[in-house]
């Protein structure tokens, strides 16, 4: 029989409950993303040969797979369009994870140099991995032009409240590659652009994943890509940030993704993209992404998510009643689940929960995981 929320185990619920409380008392309120669920989805096809990670991607190998749709503001059509184009491709083999990335740029710039530098700091190129989608237990990776790496592991968005990064954290194996079309750091000529290339091994990748293995044809991660770009000068004949007279201080950086997340934080993993891993090699034919209508179940169970938290952050308590929420049943509906949602909640514990025909349940609780049962 299936334990609901208020009949599970003591153990199970002190252990929640106590987690509750202490995320209740840490965390801020959690804005919610002001944007449709409509991530961006690729194919992913296998590579026709090796790959050589160098940052060239005029290789032959790289020739039929496809690029991304070109980056668009972290904030999606609400904000103007990038100033500079870029797009990513990718690939698989039994190995490797191959992400190859254009960045167009008039003034290729970098300075940091020591691995595991908090790179973002200056312009970069950044990967993120939620293997099985759950939003938790995902990976970071974050490259400039001078070929520096920052590498993470965390372990939930920060917006959960646990300690969020494993900064000692590495990917073994992991082979990356920078292509300067240009002058690095020369602000005497104008470049045209860089390309990042990356082969992220599985053997790491799937320790993430439910069950922890590589993908097969057909599965479906998520990942999403991000560009961060500060508006640059020159001072004394060297690349540094702009300065807004009115502040004193350095510009904000614009943030550049592939698939917009409606506010300013790229670690909101449910709005990551959708890529799907295709048997068939790169040029040797076409498939189709296949949505799966648990996308939605999940993306309405997060939309509870969202208001009980606000709802907490203004009443100091969880609530089972939709309505209170702002949310009503028609628009919870989901073609294929039993509607409306399931939702239980006392005054620090909340669980929703979406269930299949089959038998098959989502849920999610105050930590933010979604959960299957079957």
């Amino acid at each position: 029989m299936r334990k609901t929320l208020l009949s599970r185990a003591g153990s199970a619920a002190g252990l929640l409950l106590a987690m509750s409380l202490a995320l209740a008392a840490e965390r801020p309120r959690i804005p919610e993303p002001k944007i449709s669920f409509d991530p961006r989805t690729y194919v992913c096809y296998r590579a026709a040969g090796p790959v050589t990670v160098d940052g060239n991607l005029d290789e032959a190998v790289w020739e039929k797979a496809p690029w991304t749709e070109p980056f668009v503001d972290i904030e999606g059509g609400r904000r103007p369009k990038p100033r500079f184009r870029t797009m990513a491709k990718m690939l698989w083999d039994d190995r490797y994870f191959y992400i190859g990335a254009y960045l167009e740029e008039p003034n290729v710039w970098a300075t940091l140099a020591a691995h595991d530098s908090i790179i973002y700091q200056e312009n970069d190129f950044e990967v993120f991995i939620d293997p099985d989608g759950d939003t938790h237990d995902y990976y970071e990776l974050e490259i400039n032009a001078l070929n520096t790496v920052w590498d993470l592991f965390l372990v939930n968005p920060y917006r959960d409240g646990r300690p969020a990064n494993i900064h000692s954290w590495e990917i073994p194996g992991l082979q990356t590659g920078v292509l300067v079309n240009g002058t690095l750091n020369n602000p005497a000529d104008k470049d045209r652009s860089w390309f990042v290339e990356m082969a992220l091994p599985w053997a790491v990748l799937k320790e993430a994943a439910q069950p922890a293995a590589a993908p097969k044809p057909g599965d479906q991660w998520r990942v999403n890509f991000s560009r961060v770009e500060y508006r640059t000068t020159t001072t004394g004949g060297t690349i540094v940030k702009a300065v807004d007279p009115a502040t004193g201080n350095p510009y904000p950086e614009d943030n550049w993704v592939w698939s917009p997340m409606g506010l300013v934080n790229i670690h909101y993993p449910e709005l990551w993209g959708f890529v799907q891993f295709s048997e068939k090699t790169a040029g040797k034919g076409k498939e189709a992404f296949v949505a799966r209508p648990e996308e939605k179940a999940k993306w309405a169970l997060r939309r509870i998510y969202y208001r009980e938290w606000a709802y907490f952050a203004e009443k100091g308590v969880f609530t089972a009643d939709l309505k209170a929420l702002g949310l009503t049943e028609r628009e919870l509906k989901v073609s294929g689940f039993v509607s409306p949602p399931v939702l239980q909640a006392t005054e620090r514990l909340f669980e929703a929960s979406f269930t299949r025909p089959d038998g098959a349940v989502w849920r999610i609780g105050p930590d933010g995981r979604v959960r299957k049962d079957s």
